[in-house]
Order: C-alpha cells, then sequence, then structure tokens
C-alpha cells in the first residue's frame, strides 16, 4: 500500500505494514517534551493516578517561557517540574543557565532526529519535521499519557504535497514561504493535515529555513510539517543525533488530497498583518510601529540574527522603537557574541536577551501597551498575543524586522540597503 512520509514513519511506530488517512493507531514515542508552562499539568495527572515515567531518556523538560522566572508562580510553575525531573531521573532537564528555547534546543542538543516520532505539550513542536520526524503538540493530558507509557494514540492525517521549484531571491527567506503559503490556503487550509515539502527547490532551503517553515505548520492548521531527508539534514544531525538516523521516503504513487507548486523565485517579503496569520501582504504603507521582536521558535536562530545584524549593522534603531533581540540557545548566544553579531546589536540600540519564549506569547520581555504595534519574528498574531487587547502584531522575516527597527515602520530590507 503507498503511503506518505509521515505515515510510513507513523506505520513504523505503530508495529504496522501499512496506515491509511484516517486510522486511529497507538505509536512508540522516541521523545515526549513539555515546558514549564504545560508540565506542570502533565506532572499533577500523572501524580493523580500514582504514575512515573517509563523512559526518562525519551523526556524532555525545557523551561523556556517564563524564564529567568518573571513572578513568584513562573517560579513555582518551574520548581515543579524540577522537583519531576530530579525524582524521575529526567537528565534532558534544561533551566536557566542550559536553557533555551525548546523547538531549538532539542534539534541542537540531538535529542530529536530522522525518522522519530515526537509529541510535545506545545503546538509548535511540529518544527522537527524539518529533520524528516514526525512530531506534533498534544495537550499536556496526553502527554502525561505519553510519559507513562512511552505511547500516544494518533488519528492519520491525510496529506498535502508542496512540491518547491527554484530557489529564494535575496531577502526573502523561509519565514517569507510559510506566510505566503499561510496567506495562500488560510488558517485552515491544512486541518489535520500533514503539510509534505517536496521538489528540488528544497536543497536551496536551508536547515533553519526549513525549521521555520515545519514551526509554522501549526498557523495552517496542520497536524504535522515535514521535509525530506537530504545532504543537508544528515550533515545537520552528524555529530549531534544521538539515535540510528532512520529515512523515510513517501511511495511515488502516495495518495495526497492537492498538490500545490510553489516558484521559490517568485516570492517576496512577506508580513501577515494583525490579527491572523493568513492575513498577508507584500506591499504596505506607511505604518508607524513602537517594538520589534527578532527572536522566538521560529526565527531566533543564529541565521535568523545574522539577517538581522546585516540590516542593524552601522544603524541605529529609532528612536521611537524599542528592539529586541533573543537568541534561542545559549549556544546561539555564544556564536553571536563569536561573531560579533552581539556588539552590532547593543550598538544599534538593542536589547539582547537571554534565551526565552518571553514576548512571544505575552509572557515577559516585551509587553505591548493599549494601540502598540509591534513587527516580530514569532509566529502568531492574534489579538492580546503580545500584551493589550488593542495592540497589534505584524509577523515577519529578520530582514523585515530589523528594517522595521531602524525606519521606525513597517518596511522592507532593501529600503534600508537602497
Amino acid at each position: 500500500m503507498a503511503m506518505t512520509m509521515t505515515q510510513k514513519i507513523l506505520a513504523a511506530h505503530a508495529g504496522l505494514d501499512a496506515v491509511t488517512a484516517g486510522q486511529l493507531i497507538v505509536a512508540d514515542l522516541d521523545m515526549a517534551l513539555a515546558n514549564d508552562i504545560t508540565a506542570p499539568v502533565a506532572v499533577k495527572e500523572m501524580e493523580k493516578v500514582g504514575g512515573h515515567v517509563k523512559y526518562p531518556d525519551r523526556v524532555a523538560l525545557v523551561m523556556d517561557h517564563f524564564t529567568p522566572n518573571k513572578d513568584i508562580k513562573a517560579a513555582c510553575q518551574v520548581k515543579c517540574t524540577r522537583e519531576f525531573a530530579k525524582r524521575e531521573q529526567v537528565r534532558n532537564f534544561f533551566d536557566v543557565g542550559r536553557m533555551g528555547i525548546e523547538h531549538a534546543l532539542l534539534p541542537e542538543q540531538g535529542l530529536v532526529g530522522a525518522g522519530d516520532c515526537v509529541i510535545g505539550a506545545d503546538s509548535h513542536t511540529c518544527t522537527y519535521g524539518a529533520l524528516g520526524a514526525f512530531s506534533t503538540g498534544v495537550g499536556s493530558t496526553d502527554l502525561a499519557a505519553g510519559m507513562m507509557t512511552g505511547q500516544c494514540w494518533f488519528k492519520v492525517p491525510a496529506a498535502i504535497r508542496f512540491v518547491l521549484k527554484g530557489a529564494l531571491p535575496k531577502y526573502v527567506t523561509g519565514k517569507d514561504l510559510i506566510l505566503h503559503i499561510i496567506g495562500m490556503i488560510g488558517v485552515d487550509g491544512a486541518l489535520y493535515k500533514s503539510m509534505e515539502f517536496t521538489g528540488e527547490g528544497v536543497s536551496s532551503l536551508s536547515m533553519d529555513d526549513r525549521f521555520t517553515v515545519c514551526n509554522m505548520a501549526i498557523e495552517a492548521g496542520a497536524k504535522n510539517g515535514i521535509f525530506p531527508v537530504d545532504e543537508q539534514t544528515l550533515a545537520y544531525m552528524k555529530g549531534r543525533f544521538q539515535r540510528p538516523v532512520k529515512v523515510y521516503e513517501a511511495d511515488a504513487d502516495a495518495e495526497y488530497e492537492k498538490t500545490i507548486e510553489i516558484d521559490l523565485s517568485a516570492l517576496k517579503p512577506t508580513v501577515a498583518f494583525p490579527h491572523l496569520p493568513e492575513n498577508t501582504k507584500t506591499a504596505w504603507e506607511n505604518i508607524p510601529i513602537e517594538q520589534v521582536v527578532i527572536g522566538s521558535c521560529t526565527n531566533g536562530r543564529i541565521s535568523d540574527l545574522r539577517q538581522a545584524a546585516e540590516i542593524l549593522d552601522g544603524r541605529q534603531v529609532a528612536e521611537n522603537v524599542r528592539c529586541i533581540v533573543i537568541p534561542a540557545t545559549q549556544e546561539i548566544y555564544l556564536q553571536a557574541v563569536r561573531e560579533g553579531l552581539a556588539e552590532i546589536f547593543v550598538k544599534a540600540g538593542a536589547v539582547l536577551s537571554t534565551p526565552t519564549c518571553g514576548p512571544c506569547l505575552g509572557g515577559h520581555m516585551g509587553i505591548l501597551a493599549d494601540g502598540e504595534k509591534c513587527v516580530s519574528t514569532t509566529n502568531r498574531n492574534f489579538v492580546g498575543r503580545m500584551g493589550h487587547i488593542t495592540s497589534e502584531i505584524y509577523l515577519a522575516s529578520p530582514y523585515t524586522a530589523a528594517a522595521s527597527a531602524v525606519l521606525g515602520r513597517l518596511a522592507s530590507a532593501e529600503e534600508v540597503l537602497k
């Protein structure tokens, strides 16, 4: 029976020869992930039934949303998770000084990789599809069951195939690609589907581009996003990934609900206007802003910081703008220091933060006041997402965000560099 890439991974982890779209299965897990918001809920559910972690080495707990602790409640959340990790001998526990934003940290640490089946109590767990894994977000109760049993139930998703051609132009990134797709199909355009990317254009995308694309598959309603495993994928995992690499390929006659072709060379810098990721535009009028955020699990990797630094180097953040740069992990932070990026940011008048989700979810490190507008490299721009319900979020690439910081309004990189 012909299967998609996702279906092959699920079949293998369910111990089945084949699966079909809509089929209910129970699959073995390679990794179960939680953070400082979702882990305590799972811990309490486990305590109710006297449960324990079955495979401690297949669990990762990352304290990233409100860390360093922003208040007493956040501190208690982390304390609960810290004590649980110690009690259950979960070694993959990442706190202040070791932590990073979970979906950048786990690939960097080699805890997830090709062929894996991964769940996380965070909707952007779909990021790891960039490595050729099946990964998806679940609720804290399912996460608790996954930690206790080493398994999770799934409904096998149908798939949409995206055939990529050509290569992205200068100043156009993976963020622009996924915003273009969401703008085209809508926030429910891939509802409970697997978004499977293929075509000769895949090879032109960096791993960081692929992480960004898969990260925002959930913003199209998808169950997961996934890329084929190629030389770039294998090079990224070499020396990192801690388990044998398992490569799965879609069958040539696999069934897809639809196929969408995208010419990468035709894409332009794209911005999602308030208040949905599907509200995308490639041209805009003068929109003054008060804040820029460059970071998050979507765009806080080293290439993202390099792009922002390219624009900010030798320039100043506009007087009326607060620019916050957040490296996604400690290693990325160090790399930014080594390459001189940190100095560029500080000299430009930006703030360089410790790794944290921070403002992305309206947590801390950059909450918006009433009526304020923010250009952000994060993944969601819902009403009140980053602060006051009358604030506005414009989702964009690091190039566009940095350019906007310099000009004090929504702007493209080319406007700054011309």
